[in-house]
């Protein structure tokens, strides 16, 4: 009888340090493709707001140099009633603007129509206001609202109807640079709400059509409800760029006009106290706060897309 000799298969067992897959050997490379703009953002933006930061508890002196005063500033800064009328001033301005995206939303729904001849060019005209020179459009509506020789009181004229002094008229010359704002702010928000309209399905409206929906209806239901993203994004840089409002309000109205302190806007108000007065560390509070309002709206805006904004 013979005698076998059993023998238990060996298995090997895999290198831990194999399987594990190739050492990273990446190194310092990543953080060197980061490290300019990271150094980018640190310089140009988180040191100047730590700076304006440092500043607003400050006063500055007439040849240089900065005091500690605390917070002497931004108790003045809640004192001051020209802060509250600027802001008042902003929201006004910022509401006549934000009137324009739905006459927006309504001019992109006839560009953005199928077979529409000059198409382009219609998003070209819209568009130009948007990227030409703030100041420049500006000037040609001061001419245009001047209340002496300008061609709106001339049409107003024609029939029968006295124009005013647009620009020099207490509560008129801010609703005179409202309206310069709202016609300038439809070249951008038409772009892009062109944009969100190409992205809905042209199957939604075949079938709305198919169950007897009207053009009104098929607007309501599919249109709005699907562009709304793209409306909540306008109306955030609508709002944030109406708090900015300087350049025109600036070069339609001067610095020197009797209604500008009834009229400033919130970097108007900035401008004044840090260029004109000289008040740095006051301007800096101002600055702050600016940006804080923004932050606030912006927050608020984000909250309230829920009720009203469809992602779906």
């Amino acid at each position: 009888m013979s005698l076998r000799t059993v023998r238990t298969p060996v298995v090997s067992t895999p290198d831990r340090r194999r399987s594990a897959g190739p050492a990273r050997t990446d190194g310092w490379w990543p953080w060197a493709f980061v490290a300019p703009l990271f150094l980018g953002v640190c310089v140009f933006y988180l040191w100047p707001i730590l700076q304006t930061v440092y500043f607003s508890f400050t006063k500055f002196g007439v040849f240089g140099g900065q005091t500690w005063i605390g917070a002497a500033n931004w108790a003045r800064l809640v004192q001051d009633p020209d802060f509250y009328r600027a802001i008042l001033n902003t929201l006004i301005y910022s509401a006549i603007v934000l009137l324009g995206i739905p006459v927006a939303v309504f001019l992109a729904s006839l560009i953005n129509r199928p077979g529409l001849r000059f198409a382009s060019l219609y998003r070209v005209l819209f568009f130009l206001p948007y990227i030409a020179m703030p100041v420049a459009i500006s000037l040609v509506w001061r001419m245009m609202f001047n209340g002496d020789f300008g061609i709106i009181n001339y049409a107003l004229s024609l029939v029968g109807i006295d124009g005013p002094h647009w620009l020099s008229t207490p509560g008129l010359a801010l609703i005179s640079v409202s309206l310069v704002g709202f016609w300038g702010s439809f070249g951008l928000a038409i772009l892009i709400l062109g944009a969100g309209l190409k992205n809905i399905p042209v199957e939604l409206y075949e079938a709305a059509e198919l169950d007897g929906a009207t053009p009104w209806r098929r607007f309501r239901s599919v249109t709005v409800p699907l562009l709304s993203p793209s409306v909540f994004f306008v109306t955030i840089i609508t709002i944030i760029g109406s708090f900015q409002l300087f350049d025109a309000l600036y070069a339609m109205l001067g610095p020197n006009n009797p209604v500008m302190p009834a009229t400033q806007s919130l970097v108007f108000y900035f401008y004044e106290n840090g260029f004109i007065r000289n008040d740095k560390g006051f301007a800096a509070a101002i600055a702050l706060a600016i940006l804080v309002i923004i932050g606030i709206v912006t927050v608020i805006q984000f909250r309230l897309q829920k009720r009203w904004v469809n992602y779906d």
